[in-house]
């Protein structure tokens, strides 16, 4: 595992929900991988297409989360809380990070500012961005081989993420 991540960066969740769904800056979108929508749908006992919608053009998601007509918050969310956080999809396990490849095939950990929990809490390690490094490729199958060929990412917008923040390296 050969990757990028940021340098001397602090994080702890707020539970805010800002990430949950849209803002008025932003237009979320809650991808989700099929394998995903399958294991929701049976924990919950409804059919995908009730708290999702088929998407063709996202690979390798094929599934956007549906959000609320009232607030634009995603259907699982529920008092400020996740009501299915043990079957939370990968870009919402993500937030506030993303993970592409560069050219140099490495892969390289950014995040976004837009979020509270940033620059609080304890400071992330290498150790903290090999796990979700390897949820990434647990998740795709093929470690390795699918992540290196697809952007990861847990904003959960179209904009792109700060790269502006300092990176250390971490490999075998």
């Amino acid at each position: 595992m050969d990757f990028d991540y940021p340098n001397a960066l602090r994080f702890k969740c707020i539970k805010c929900a800002k990430c949950c769904g849209d803002t008025t800056e932003k237009t979320r979108h809650i991808l989700l991988l099929r394998e995903e929508a399958e294991k929701i749908a049976k924990a919950t006992q409804q059919p995908v297409s009730v708290f999702a919608v088929a998407i063709a053009d996202k690979s390798p998601y094929a599934f956007e989360m549906r959000k609320t007509a009232r607030d634009g918050k995603c259907v699982f969310l529920a008092d400020n809380r996740c009501s299915i956080y043990t079957l939370r999809p990968l870009v919402c396990r993500f937030y506030p990070f993303e993970l592409k490849p560069n050219k140099a095939r490495r892969h390289t950990f950014s995040y976004t500012d837009e979020c509270s929990g940033v620059n609080m809490g304890e400071q992330l390690d290498e150790a903290f961005f090999r796990k979700l490094f390897q949820l990434a490729c647990d998740k795709l199958g093929e470690p390795e081989k699918k992540v290196k060929e697809k952007k990861i990412t847990g904003k959960t917008d179209k904009g792109a993420l700060s790269a502006a923040h300092g990176l250390r390296h971490a490999g075998n």
